[in-house]
């Protein structure tokens, strides 16, 4: 039988993983009486769980969610995940970086040596991608409002500030578009956050940045969810977000390493592996001019497999530049 403190760990662990429990199955499961149940479910009260008694013919108990935070329980594969996702909290979210260290630092606290030895080895460095500039960062409440919205289903006012020329807001005074929509979705992509709504104005689906959005408050009614135009979020936006396809996409075989090619070729291109100093790359261009000079800039042999296009600017330039060297 277990001692009275490792009994309570594992019941509220228990707990945790299941929304109801008769109170004979979690008898059963800690190999005490129900009576000793009910005596643990009053410590893990005192201690500020919100353990709720469930009427019925079985009787039973439930976790709820409480006013105050109680200490939480967490296995070594969620308080890593905890631990690693604080230190990566404050790289597209502003305002949160003091509770985020602090957060960090009582979980490493309560930590066994074990784990912590673990986590301390795991020190992260987010590093923003793009040209070395900062993604734009989110607020906390702003955040916060936006995902109630689309919790409640309710609608959402906001204005929106619009591009200008160079991707940055206009200058001129002008006020930003006021938007209504029944937002649906938070979620990130490429190191920004986006709303994915409906708009009730314009009468379709609208992808909106988070940090361009100033919500109005109080929010509007009710709304029935729609339909998204795709299986799930995931997909639509892939599917929104997605490069148009290449004017010309060529292939060809370069005498360089797979390794090599790839780290230079981008994400959308297909390199395979045929040799180990040899490789056939699949990639787009703006023109056929272009893909062939491209090609060329690896420095490399390489055999044009196609199409006849590819092949065609290859000789155009082979032509050209030999007539430039002389």
């Amino acid at each position: 039988m277990l001692e009275t403190s490792a009994r309570l760990l594992t019941l509220l662990s228990l707990l945790q993983a299941r929304r109801d429990w008769p109170g004979d199955a979690l008898a059963e499961r800690l190999e005490v009486s129900p009576r000793t149940v009910r005596r643990d479910v009053d410590r893990l009260r005192e201690l500020g769980y919100p353990v709720r008694a469930i009427r019925g013919p079985d009787g039973g108990y439930r976790l709820d969610a409480g006013t105050d935070l109680p200490p939480l329980l967490f296995d070594d594969e969620q308080a890593v995940a905890v631990a690693v996702a604080l230190q990566t909290a404050t790289t597209t979210v502003t305002g949160i970086e003091d509770a985020a260290l602090r957060a960090l630092a009582t979980v490493r606290q309560v930590m066994p040596a074990r784990l912590r030895q673990r986590v301390d080895a795991l020190q992260v460095t987010t590093v923003p991608r793009g040209s070395g500039r900062n993604r734009p960062q989110v607020d906390t409440e702003q955040l916060l409002d936006i995902g109630t919205a689309v919790r409640a289903r309710e609608v959402l006012r906001f204005d929106y500030e619009a591009v200008g020329g160079g991707g940055e807001p206009p200058r001129d005074g002008t006020l930003p578009p006021r938007r209504r929509v029944e937002p649906h979705h938070v979620v990130t992509w490429g190191g920004r956050w986006y709303l994915v709504a409906w708009d009730l104005d314009r009468g379709d689906w609208r992808t909106f940045r988070v940090d361009r959005m100033t919500p109005k408050t109080p929010t509007g009614p009710r709304f029935t969810p729609r339909q998204l135009p795709a299986p799930d979020v995931a997909t639509y936006i892939a599917e929104r977000f997605r490069r148009p396809s290449w004017p010309a996409t060529g292939e060809a075989v370069l005498h360089a390493p797979a390794s090599l090619v790839a780290r230079w070729a981008g994400s959308e291109a297909l390199v395979e592996e045929l040799a180990p100093d040899r490789c056939r790359l699949v990639v787009g261009s703006w023109s056929w001019t272009g893909l062939a000079a491209w090609l060329g800039m690896f420095g490399v042999d390489l055999e044009i497999v196609g199409p006849p296009e590819l092949k065609e600017a290859a000789a155009t330039l082979s032509q050209r530049y030999a007539a430039a060297a002389s």
